[in-house]
Order: C-alpha cells, then sequence, then structure tokens
C-alpha cells in the first residue's frame, strides 16, 4: 500500500477487550484537538440490537457485534497511522504487520458503515427477488411499501404456503422475465 491514500477508506482497528468505547471516544479528542477532520472522518463500533430478558421483562439492548474491533474511516497517512496506534487501547491495524488494510465494497456493505443507495420506486403488484439476507433466492411479490423505513412486504411462498414477510428495499431486485 502506498504511504499516503488519494481518497477517505474504511479500515479496522483491533483494540484491547472493552476498549472500543474509549477508544472511539479518544479518536474523536485526537481529530478535535489536532484538527484532522480534513483526514478523519467517522468512526464506529459494529453494534447490533437484541432483546433481552431480565426479571420477566424484555428490553432492547445494543450489543457489540465485533467485540475487540472499531472501523474508522480516513485518509491513510504514515504520521495518522503513528496517531492511530498510539493511542491508548489501540493494539494495531487489521493488516498485513499491522500496516491498514482497506475494506472492500463487500464489507462496507456487510457491516452497514454506510447506506446504500436504495431503489425507492417498488409498487404493490410487482414482482421481485430477494437478493440478500435469510430469505436469499427467494421470489415474491410486493404487497406494501414504506419508503420511510425502506422497507417492504413481499408475499413469498415458503414450504408450499403463502407467507408475508418484511424486507428492506436494499436487499430486493426487480424481477427480470
Amino acid at each position: 500500500m502506498a504511504d499516503e491514500a488519494l481518497e477517505p477508506c474504511w479500515y479496522i482497528l483491533h483494540t484491547y477487550t472493552g476498549y472500543e468505547m474509549m477508544v472511539r471516544d479518544n479518536l474523536f479528542r485526537m481529530v478535535e484537538n489536532n484538527n484532522l477532520q480534513d483526514q478523519i472522518f467517522d468512526v464506529k463500533i459494529p453494534m447490533e440490537k437484541t432483546i433481552e430478558e431480565k426479571n420477566g421483562k424484555k428490553k432492547v439492548v445494543e450489543k457489540k457485534t465485533l467485540p475487540c474491533y472499531v472501523f474508522i474511516k480516513m485518509l491513510y497517512s504514515n504520521e495518522l497511522w503513528y496517531l492511530i496506534t498510539n493511542t491508548r487501547g489501540v493494539t494495531g491495524f487489521v493488516g498485513p504487520q499491522g500496516r491498514a488494510k482497506a475494506m472492500t465494497e463487500q464489507e462496507i456493505r456487510r457491516w452497514h458503515l454506510e447506506p446504500l443507495p436504495v431503489d425507492t420506486s417498488y409498487v404493490p403488484g410487482e414482482e421481485v427477488n430477494i437478493e440478500s439476507g435469510p430469505l436469499e433466492g427467494f421470489d415474491g411479490v410486493i404487497t406494501e411499501v414504506n419508503a420511510t423505513s425502506q422497507k417492504a412486504k413481499v408475499k413469498i411462498t415458503m414450504f408450499g404456503n403463502p407467507t408475508e414477510v418484511e424486507v428492506e428495499l436494499a436487499q430486493i431486485t426487480k424481477k427480470t422475465e
């Protein structure tokens, strides 16, 4: 990899266990103190919402999907590598010999780091293919579209029975004959 990146890319940082939030906060503080807003653009911790039951009560909690890792979008340089790897809690970049390796488009999509351009022109009655997610490979007919939440209800046939499922618009494509 070259010493300087020409456009911002996502990279993965490895941290000590339980230090993810502290690393994120320290990186934001470093960006602010050193005026690096034009070099470091975003820092994210991969999280997902799950339902936990405690004392008979259910509540939604956020859990880390990838403990010990933090994602950072930046213009890579040796100077930034030095500043970031010397941040408290950071053990290094994920890549060969601790050098940063940019994430691929597929990885960025998989971890939902950036919003995807989504086709919102679907209409009820339209035939679609489900291209990703647990229902990948199913065909169905749209029964309802919610452009605000970017989701659609699709009627599919599962085990010989018609079933209505909710999917994200980014997971479907218009069926081609």
